[in-house]
This record gives structure tokens, C-alpha cells and sequence, in this order.
């Protein structure tokens, strides 16, 4: 329930102050406040994790540290401010613990993921669309690392990144491609200019 209340607000917050964009470019900026990564600093502002009570096995991953569970735990806090206090309530925590990532949005940037910006990169050039593959996995099955490796054929760019999730180390491994391709233009427009 605290995901969506926290939705409808940050919702709500930008429509009244961004009501001139289009849905599309609204929808994310939302997402840019309600992902995990923003809820996880929240709660860290707040250092949640030093009133967490985890299992042994949580605990000896670091789980009280854990993105995931930090986010869960901001969107469980939330909830129970709605069902115990009201909406009310629930409103007033989030624009008062969100403030500066409120403040910190702006409507100049893409909010695009790396993922989505090197597709649409490949796209419209015309060439191939980037190819993903887990190269390893390891750790504990609780606490597992994945490295992914990007590439683009066609242009002979690869590379590897290692994350605790395999989206993680999909975008960050796009992020690296993406900014070797962009060095690749960049150099190439020098060099015909």
C-alpha cells in the first residue's frame, strides 16, 4: 500500500509543478522518485537501518544496508502512517522526507535508464541493438553477484560490469558502452571537422 500512496503523491507533486510536460516525461520523473535507489536514500537520511530487525542470515549479508530492503522498509513506514494516522499524514512524512529529491528533479534531464538510451542510440543510426549476457554469477544464493557483459558488434565495443542484481550490472555495463560510443562520435567528428 505504501508504493502506491507514494505514487499518487509524487504523482500529484509534479502534475502541480510540471503540469506544462508531456505524460510521457512525467512519468519519468516519477519513477525517478519512487525507484528503489531514491527510496533507499531516504531511508538512510533517516537511518532506518539502525532500528531494523533482520535475520541472522540478513544480517550477515548486510542486508541492513541492502537497497531492497531500505526501500521496502520507507514504503511499509508509509503504509502504516496511512492506515494508523491517515492520508493526511502519509502526505505530510513524504513531502517532508522527499523535499530534497523534490527539489533536486529537473525537467531538462531524460530520466532515462542507460539501457534505454543505448537502444534508442542504436536505433537511430540503424545499427544492431546491444546484446546482454551473464558472464558469471557468484556468492551465496541470498547474496549473489552477477557480471554482465554489453556489446555492441557492429561496432566491436564490449564491456563488463559487476552488480549485486543482474538489471544493476545490465545498466551499468549499458552506461559503459554508451559512453565509449559517445568518446567514438565525439572523436570521429574531430578527426572529419
Amino acid at each position: 500500500m505504501g508504493d502506491s500512496i507514494l505514487g499518487f503523491v509524487v504523482a500529484d507533486w509534479l502534475y502541480h509543478n510540471y503540469s506544462e510536460l508531456a505524460e510521457g516525461k512525467l512519468s519519468r520523473m516519477r519513477s525517478s522518485l519512487v525507484r528503489k535507489e531514491t527510496l533507499a536514500l531516504v531511508a538512510r537520511e533517516l537511518k532506518l537501518s539502525d532500528h531494523l530487525i533482520l535475520g541472522e542470515g540478513e544480517l550477515k549479508s548486510g542486508g541492513f544496508n541492502r537497497d531492497s530492503i531500505l526501500a521496502d522498509t520507507v514504503e511499509s513506514i508509509i503504509g502504516a502512517l496511512y492506515i494508523d494516522a491517515g492520508f493526511n499524514v502519509a502526505h505530510d512524512f513524504i513531502h517532508q522526507n522527499f523535499k530534497s529529491h523534490f527539489e533536486g528533479i529537473s525537467s531538462n534531464s531524460t530520466y532515462k535508464d542507460p539501457k534505454s538510451r543505448l537502444q534508442e542510440a542504436m536505433q537511430k543510426r540503424g545499427f544492431e541493438l546491444p546484446i546482454y549476457n551473464i558472464v558469471e554469477t557468484s556468492g551465496a544464493q541470498h547474496d549473489q553477484e552477477f557480471t554482465v557483459e554489453c556489446s555492441l558488434s557492429q561496432l566491436q565495443i564490449v564491456e563488463q560490469s559487476t552488480a549485486r542484481s543482474r538489471r544493476a550490472a545490465e545498466q551499468a555495463a549499458a552506461e559503459l558502452v554508451l559512453d565509449r560510443y559517445i568518446d567514438r562520435v565525439n572523436q570521429h567528428r574531430k578527426s572529419s571537422g
